[in-house]
């Protein structure tokens, strides 16, 4: 079922969403060789506490961590380590939180010191995808819209999308309808309404689109190994067009 948010709910999930683009914000500074993805997650959840946000993720489905750290090849999901990160890493953080009864959900994707020119035109044109998708998230326009901007874009760039995973409406639960594949047909799908909130989330991948979960039931990593990147934002849906509630203005 859609559900459709008024402007103070908008308003109160900006909040949410401003105090996790926060804590992603301070996340940047710390992703430098020698960090764990431990010391990551006790950052993010020591931030939400200051601001007095719950972490949308720990216990999740007994999600055991704060923060989603997925390294190099690990797509989404990844859990938190002490082994330290290392030139030429890239590390996927993905972060939610729950504040005033509203979630924000968002993700970035991070070079650990230099990293190669391929890494780097992956993750820029993952981020790319994103903010193409979400100029098409405007009333009118239908869901298939968003997802194959996500897919045309990457795969003229020699990517492929992740099927397994897709993203998805946000409000007061996590989940919501609509699931937002990064693939599909223009003009297909729901039809954009105002007031709808989206967690719009590419995740792309280096080779193949073919992914595995690993054997801690959580991690999820490419099948062929190569590197795989992801970037979110939560949107919201509006006459005056698409408003990012996870960025920092």
């Amino acid at each position: 079922m859609l559900i459709l948010k008024s402007r103070r709910e908008i308003e109160r999930m900006k909040v949410a969403s401003l105090i996790v683009a926060e804590v992603l914000e301070g996340l940047r500074s710390l992703v430098v060789p020698g960090i764990s993805t431990y010391d990551l997650d006790r950052y993010a959840a020591a931030e939400a506490k200051k601001r007095n946000a719950k972490c949308a993720f720990q216990g999740y489905h007994k999600y055991p961590n704060s923060l989603c750290c997925s390294p190099n090849n690990q797509v989404v999901h990844g859990l938190a380590s002490k082994d330290q990160l290392k030139t030429g890493d890239i590390i996927s953080l993905d972060f939610g939180v729950i504040y005033d009864d509203f979630y924000g959900d968002a993700a970035v994707t991070l070079p650990v010191g230099e990293i190669s020119e391929a890494a780097q035109r992956l993750i820029t044109a993952t981020e790319e995808s994103l903010y193409c998708a979400i100029k098409m998230a405007v009333p009118g326009n239908r869901l298939g819209d968003i997802s194959s901007t996500v897919q045309n874009y990457v795969e003229s760039k020699g990517y492929s999308v992740v099927r397994d995973f897709v993203g998805h409406g946000i409000g007061r639960s996590l989940h919501e309808d609509p699931q937002i594949p990064n693939y599909g047909t223009a003009n297909k799908g729901i039809k954009l309404k105002s007031g709808m909130v989206l967690a719009i989330e590419p995740m792309i991948n280096e080779k193949s689109h073919e992914v595995m979960v690993l054997g801690d039931k959580w991690t999820v990593v490419t099948c062929d190994g190569g590197l795989s990147a992801h970037f979110e934002h939560t949107v919201a849906i509006t006459d005056n067009g698409p408003e990012i509630l996870t960025q920092i203005c």
